[in-house]
């Protein structure tokens, strides 16, 4: 089989891609329904409910469980990637996230006081997730896996 092929019918690639892209369109529909804004834009950001983040490496750990089983080397590295990477958004990245806010208030109360030449962008907040986003993108990824590994 060649490369392409091969990498076409990963089905455990494609099922963490696909439920990565599953929670960002869930996403921009939450904001629609809570919100009630349309933005589409909002496919594209980090951050926000559900993590797509946790359902990429959720669906991904589940795959290998359901295939190799919970005893195999493969699933222990799998599982360990994605308590990394569940760890990194709900810790560091959430953490960057607050210190974005602040430093963006910093800057709207210095803008106040300073007069002129003093026009500095604001940084980006939504850059990590609480627990309760990485917690519905781990059910959503583990639910991916399992409509991908036993179900289809």
């Amino acid at each position: 089989m060649n490369s392409l092929a091969e990498l076409l019918a990963n089905r455990w690639l494609w099922t963490a891609v696909l439920a990565s892209t599953g929670a960002q369109l869930l996403k921009v529909l939450l904001i629609l329904l809570f919100d009630r804004r349309w933005r589409p834009g909002a496919f594209m950001e980090t951050g926000g409910m559900p993590s797509s983040h946790s359902a990429m490496v959720a669906a991904l750990s589940t795959g290998v469980a359901l295939s190799e089983g919970v005893g195999s080397p493969l699933f222990a590295v799998a599982a360990v990637f994605s308590l990394i990477v569940m760890y990194d958004a709900t810790g560091v990245r959430h953490s960057s996230g607050v210190q974005a806010r602040l430093l963006n208030e910093l800057i709207q109360e210095l803008s106040a006081v300073v007069r002129e030449g003093f026009a500095p962008k604001p940084v980006r907040v939504l850059l990590g997730h609480t627990y309760l986003e990485m917690l519905a993108g781990l059910l959503l990824g583990i639910g991916a896996g399992f409509l991908a590994f036993r179900v289809l």
